[in-house]
């Protein structure tokens, strides 16, 4: 690994991905130097807990309101870094100089760190994918070649196989396509029928990775895999005729690209957030020990199947709505968390989630997003119009 201390600022700190990437950064001191963190403000306890642990200089709440308890947690551990809340002192969080700045923001609320990050000139660790997506033609606008590397695991292993066609990058043109695989989520090879009656405890038992409860949840009704085919398309300048989705319910293989010749490279490694957080953090050194290896002395079976679209359309939608761009992926992904949100709530069916999205992607008329008010507005009327939709229903 390399010997200059790299400055990283994690947002999202107190959520599944921010906690593994401090893990990681604990375990490599000489490597990385958290100066700054950021959080929902739900947790206060835990981010006071990570910035007296990190020393960090800077400190944000989203929510106001966690201040005062924010303030008294660190202090009670001897902590005195710089508060400051808001969506707008997250955003000043995320403009900090630094070498890093880890975006694991849920929701569209990470754009607005995604963009000013970008701005900085910092390099973006990107978990919060929804940024990307709903701001598209914004945030590409502004990275610079390399300036964005992927956390979630699919697109890091795409990334990896890119990088191994060697060190002066890809030819588009040599590459047929992607193939993106999905473990297929608690409910794989279940019919549409066979669906109806699910809770939200049966939707958050994932049957191999620990996340929290709405990557959970997207993953089960595979929203999470139409929305990453959606970043694929973004992150790697490919149609989406060139991206595939494969069923491999061991979540071994993290993605392929298949070249022009016949050839497939594959990343393979057991599920673990630590290997691709490391590698974006520590890019282009590879962090020694961030995750364990596959053990190659014992037997492995791998299996692969294609993707049922009739029982999970969401795939198929986040196709259409990444094709109409502009506005239409902001859509797709604001409905989609009303939804959900509804659902954990017990007032829509496990099956309504989908439904509702594609009923509000259709109501919707795509606009070019060409600005941040723009995407918000789109955003805010997405929300709006599912939660008109999903009131009174009951699961």
């Amino acid at each position: 690994m390399q010997q200059t201390l790299r400055s990283v600022v994690v947002l999202g700190s107190t959520g599944s991905v921010g906690t593994q990437a401090l893990d990681v950064i604990a375990a490599n001191p000489e490597g990385f130097r958290v100066t700054g963190l950021a959080a929902g403000g739900g947790r206060v306890d835990l981010l006071a807990e990570q910035a007296a642990a990190v020393r960090a200089e800077v400190v944000a709440v989203a929510e106001g309101a966690a201040v005062p308890a924010l303030k008294e947690a660190l202090a009670a551990r001897g902590a005195h870094p710089e508060v400051l809340w808001g969506p707008e002192g997250v955003a000043e969080v995320a403009g900090r100089r630094c070498d890093v700045v880890l975006n694991a923001i849920t929701g569209a609320l990470g754009l607005t760190s995604t963009l000013v990050a970008l701005e900085a000139g910092s390099t973006l660790a990107l978990a919060n994918k929804e940024s990307l997506i709903i701001g598209g033609p914004l945030v590409k606008r502004l990275a610079k070649p390399g300036q964005i590397l992927p956390v979630d695991s699919e697109h890091s292993a795409v990334q990896q196989c890119l990088w191994a066609a060697g060190p002066d990058g890809y030819d588009p043109d040599s590459v047929k396509q992607l193939v993106i695989t999905a473990s297929g989520g608690p409910f794989r090879g279940r019919t549409r029928a066979e669906m109806a009656d699910v809770t939200p405890e049966m939707a958050l038992a994932h049957p191999t990775w620990s996340m929290g409860p709405h990557i959970t949840i997207n993953s089960a009704t595979l929203v999470n895999k139409g929305l990453e085919v959606i970043e694929a398309h973004l992150l790697f300048d490919l149609g989406f005729d060139r991206i595939e989705v494969v069923v491999h319910p061991q979540s071994i293989i993290h993605s392929m690209v298949e070249y022009v010749d016949g050839s497939t490279i594959a990343q393979a490694s057991p599920p673990d957030m630590r290997l691709p957080i490391a590698l974006a953090l520590g890019h282009p050194f590879r962090v020694p020990g961030a995750a364990r290896p596959i053990d190659w002395s014992a037997a492995h079976t791998w299996t692969f199947e294609p993707l049922d679209d009739t029982a999970f359309p969401a795939v198929a939608l986040a196709r259409q709505v990444g094709a109409a761009g502009g506005t239409a992926p902001a859509v797709y992904n604001a409905a989609n968390e009303v939804c959900l949100d509804a659902f954990l709530r017990g007032e829509l069916p496990f099956l309504g989630i989908v439904d509702t999205v594609a009923e509000v992607v259709a109501e919707h008329r795509a606009t070019p997003a060409d600005s941040v008010e723009e995407v918000l507005a789109a955003d805010a009327w997405a929300r709006a119009r599912a939660a008109e939709l999903t009131a009174g229903q009951s699961r």
